[in-house]
C-alpha cells in the first residue's frame, strides 16, 4: 500500500486548472484561424443547471445562468474584426444534443474552406519571434500576430507589391499572374530579399 505521499495527484501547493464539477459542462471546443490570429472558443452546457457558458481564448465571453429552453442559438464576435459566430444547441435524441459553430453564418467547414480560397497564410521566425502573416485577397489587408499593418502598394513589371515592415525587416508580397485561368493570382511573401513558404492548407 502507497502512503499519501508516494503519488501526489497535485504538489500542495497546485490546485487543479478545473475543478472536476466544472469540467464536467464543458461540451465542445473549437479552433478558429482568423486574420487577427488561431481563437480557441470554449462552450459549457449545463443540461441540468440550464447554464450556458462561452469562452473565447480563455476568457469568459457570454454566462447565462437558468436558462429553461436547453435548445438554442448563442451568438457573439469573435477577433480584432469582430467576426460574427453562432453556436447551434440542437437536441439530437432525448437528453444528447449536438453543439454546431457557425462564423458569419456559415459552418466552420464551409467558412475555413472559403478562407482558404480568399486568404494567404505565412508563418516565419524572425529574429527568433514567431509571426504569422496573412493576407485577406480581397481587400489586400495584411496581418501579423493580430494586428493590422500598414502597407504601401507599388505597381511593378509584372504584377504588384504590397510593402509593409515586421520590426526592422522589410516585407512584401508579391502578386503576379499565373497565367491560368483557374490559379488567378499567385502571392508570394518576400521578407529581407528571400521567399517564405506559404502554409499549406
Amino acid at each position: 500500500m502507497a502512503s499519501g505521499g508516494d503519488s501526489p495527484i497535485f504538489e500542495d501547493d497546485e490546485s487543479p486548472p478545473y475543478s472536476l464539477e466544472k469540467m464536467t459542462d464543458f461540451v465542445a471546443v473549437w479552433d478558429v484561424a482568423l486574420s487577427d490570429g488561431v481563437h480557441k472558443i470554449e462552450f459549457e452546457h449545463g443540461t441540468t443547471s440550464g447554464k450556458r457558458v462561452v469562452y473565447i481564448d480563455g476568457k469568459e465571453e457570454i454566462r447565462k445562468e437558468w436558462m429553461f429552453k436547453l435548445v438554442g442559438k448563442e451568438t457573439f464576435c469573435v477577433g480584432a474584426a469582430k467576426t460574427k459566430a453562432t453556436i447551434n444547441i440542437d437536441a439530437v435524441s432525448g437528453f444528447a444534443y449536438e453543439y454546431t459553430l457557425e462564423i458569419n453564418g456559415k459552418s466552420l467547414k464551409k467558412y475555413m474552406e472559403n478562407r482558404s480560397k480568399t486568404t494567404n497564410t505565412w508563418v516565419m521566425n524572425l529574429d527568433g519571434e514567431d509571426f504569422r502573416v496573412v493576407l485577406e485577397k480581397d481587400t489586400m489587408d495584411v496581418w501579423c500576430n493580430g494586428k493590422k499593418m500598414e502597407t504601401a502598394g507599388e505597381f511593378v513589371d509584372d504584377g504588384t507589391e504590397t510593402h509593409f515592415s515586421v520590426g526592422n525587416h522589410d516585407c512584401y508580397i508579391k502578386a503576379v499572374s499565373s497565367g491560368k485561368r483557374k490559379e488567378g493570382i499567385i502571392h508570394t511573401l518576400i521578407v529581407d530579399n528571400r521567399e517564405i513558404p506559404e502554409i499549406l492548407k
